[in-house]
């Protein structure tokens, strides 16, 4: 198994009630293949440039470890969960 790291950015205006679903969808995801390391909330931050109309964002981060194959499937629901702005996953060495 490989380890990476996943930032996603969701609205900032949704609920802290909302956010904690997301979240947990996702690492439920990583479980199916995978164990969760490390999980950071980042918080509140200006973005660089409006995404999807919105200049600030809630950032979160994930670090974990899963097969190579799996990546597709926790990037998929990424894309589905419409308050997600922007994510990117990595591989960590």
């Amino acid at each position: 198994m490989n380890k990476y790291e996943t930032v996603f950015l969701m609205n900032k205006d949704i609920t802290e009630e909302r956010r904690n679903e997301i979240v947990t969808k996702i690492k439920d995801t990583i479980s199916n293949d995978g164990k969760v390391i490390e999980e950071k909330e980042l918080g509140i931050k200006k973005l660089a440039y409006e995404v999807k109309k919105q200049k600030e964002a809630y950032y979160y981060s994930i670090i974990f470890e899963s097969k190579a194959e799996s990546i597709n499937e926790i990037e998929r629901i990424q894309r589905i969960i419409e308050e997600i702005l922007k994510f990117i996953t990595v591989k960590v060495s």
